[in-house]
Order: C-alpha cells, then sequence, then structure tokens
C-alpha cells in the first residue's frame, strides 16, 4: 500500500505554512555483546530470520496481491489554488481548478465561500465571463471542478465534505440537478461519469459523452422529491453536517463498466450502498480509457476533507 501525503511538498501559492511530515526509520545498533557472538549462534540467529521471513512471505504474500494503493490528500497546507486555464499551469502537483475560481486551503479542510470581496481579481474576472452563475462574480464557486492531475483505471474514491449553505443565484442553471458529485474516468469536461447526490435530494450515476448527459440510475435518499422548490425549499440535502461520498468504477471482462455509488450520512465512516448500474454502451460506448478523479459543485458554500483514491494492485 503506498500513500501520497500533500504535506511533504509545497503545491500552492500564498503559502501560509507548510507543515511537513518526516519519518525517521529506526536504526539497529550492535552492542558489544552482539559483537562477540559465536559462529554458531550467529548461524542459528541467521536461519530463525530466513525461516521467519519465509513464513512472512508464505502467509502474507496472498494478502498483498488484494491490496490497494492509497492516494490521500488531507487539506493540511495552508493556501490558495486560483483557477487556471489548464491542467499544466495549475500551480499544485496534485489538482487542477478547473472552474470555480479559488479553493482555500486553511484548518486542516478545503473551503469554498462567498461572496468575494467588490475588487478581488477573481470576482472581476467572473463578473466579466459569467456573471449569470456567479451572481457578478460573487460566488465562482457555484461551478466548482477539482480535477486530480492523476490518472487512474479501476478505483474506488471518496471525499468527506460539509454544506455549508446553498447560494440562491438568480440563473435558470442552478435547479434540482445541481448538487455534489465525485466523478471518474475524466478525458475532458464533455467526456466522463459523474456520481453523486443532487439539490432535489436524489442519488445519481451519469454519463456524459460529447457533451450529452445520459442517466444510468437514480434514487431519492433525502426528503421527497416534490419537496424540492428552488425558491422556497432549494436543497434538500443536510447542511452543517460532514458527510462521505464515495464512487467505484470497474472495468469487467465484456467491456462495461460497473459503477457503484456510496454515501455515509453522518461522516462516521459507515457507508451504505445507494446505486449499482453497468454501462453497456448507453448514449455511446462505456468510457473504460484510465482517466482523472475529482469534484463537482454547484451553488453551494462547502469545505471538504479526506479525498481519497484506491486502486486495486
Amino acid at each position: 500500500m503506498c500513500i501520497v501525503h500533500e504535506k511533504s511538498i509545497t503545491p500552492f501559492i500564498n503559502i501560509v505554512g507548510n507543515n511537513e511530515d518526516e519519518y525517521d526509520y529506526p536504526r539497529m545498533e550492535h552492542s558489544p555483546r552482539a559483537r562477540v557472538l559465536s559462529i554458531a549462534s550467529r548461524k542459528a540467529a541467521l536461519f530463525n530470520i530466513i525461516f521467519i521471513g519465509l513464513l512472512f512471505f508464505i502467509v502474507l504474500s496472498p494478502i498483498a496481491s488484494a491490496q490497494t494503493t492509497l492516494w490521500s490528500y488531507t487539506f493540511n497546507v495552508n493556501g490558495t489554488l486560483l483557477e487556471a486555464g489548464s491542467m499544466n499551469e495549475s500551480s499544485s502537483p496534485y489538482f487542477w481548478l478547473n472552474s470555480g475560481g479559488k479553493m482555500v486551503f486553511k484548518n486542516g479542510v478545503g473551503v469554498i465561500e462567498g461572496p468575494l470581496s467588490s475588487i478581488d481579481p477573481t470576482r472581476l474576472m467572473y463578473a466579466s465571463m459569467n456573471p449569470l452563475d456567479t451572481s457578478n462574480g460573487y460566488y465562482p464557486h457555484n461551478t466548482l471542478r477539482l480535477v486530480a492531475k492523476q490518472s487512474w483505471g479501476n478505483i474506488d474514491e471518496s471525499i468527506k465534505f460539509k454544506i455549508i449553505k446553498t447560494n440562491m443565484t438568480d440563473t435558470p442553471n442552478r435547479d434540482g440537478y445541481s448538487g455534489a458529485f465525485l466523478f471518474g474516468r475524466y478525458k475532458d469536461s464533455n467526456n466522463l461519469y459523474y456520481v453523486g447526490i443532487r439539490h432535489d435530494g436524489q442519488a445519481v450515476i451519469k454519463k456524459k459523452i460529447n457533451g450529452t448527459y445520459y442517466t444510468l440510475a437514480e434514487k431519492q435518499v433525502f426528503g421527497l422529491q416534490d419537496q424540492y422548490n428552488r425558491t422556497s425549499n432549494p436543497n434538500l440535502m443536510p447542511h452543517g453536517q460532514w458527510m462521505r461520498l464515495r464512487a467505484s468504477f470497474e472495468n469487467l471482462s465484456d467491456g462495461s463498466v460497473r459503477i457503484k455509488m456510496y454515501l455515509d450520512k453522518t461522516g462516521s465512516g459507515a457507508y451504505a450502498n445507494i446505486l449499482t448500474t453497468t454501462d453497456k454502451g448507453t448514449g455511446g460506448a462505456a468510457i473504460t480509457a484510465s482517466g482523472k478523479a475529482g469534484v463537482r459543485t454547484d451553488f453551494m458554500d462547502m469545505q471538504f476533507d479526506d479525498f481519497v483514491i484506491r486502486t486495486v494492485n
């Protein structure tokens, strides 16, 4: 198992602190008594080491073959990640903020919140390029798209999140289908899978091919769908409570892709399998090639923690 901690590298601009973890491995020190061991004792000791090593190899090898490689980001480096025009232009070696203006990393969480200052360069940029969906640039994170730079094939990804508030931006693009999502097999913004919870309380698995969305599975998990109203009841998801969203993408031998969605409503780590579906070519061939993973959120102030990706060895 391989764990990558973002704290070992300073990946952001405007760094406030850099709390690097350092791992010291214990060194074996030889006592005077150990240096005068007899040849027989040394042979016996060597035999025991070889025997124990072989035993561990025999016992643990089957387990090791089933382990996963773990990539983990815990938002423990303070700083600000700004939106970039391309992945290569991003200041982070881990993420590309494709949309959303900026994400602030502080106190061990990633934060997106508004309103921005009237003179903030990000606000001014969005006031010019997308005033409709961002309340004249004050809430650029209404269209957050955070892409992990590395590519993966079969993965199990998860993130911990908390909704602070729903932004009542006056745009037709804020509706029941807005929400919080993980995505996988990302080729570009027009070709990927989405898994998540919508403002109307529905869990969904969607596929986007050449810019067109296809619903692969859906289920009501918060409230009743007819309780949603974009003005009086604009978001049925709980606010002010940590939750965890999890998704897996797995290629099958027949060329299809099995996709699962899990939800932990209390943030405790106890997941329930909400949806399972298999893409056998809906709207086009299943997306079997490796791709990026990431997070999408719409019209909400939020906090994030523990973005984890597991890949089967």
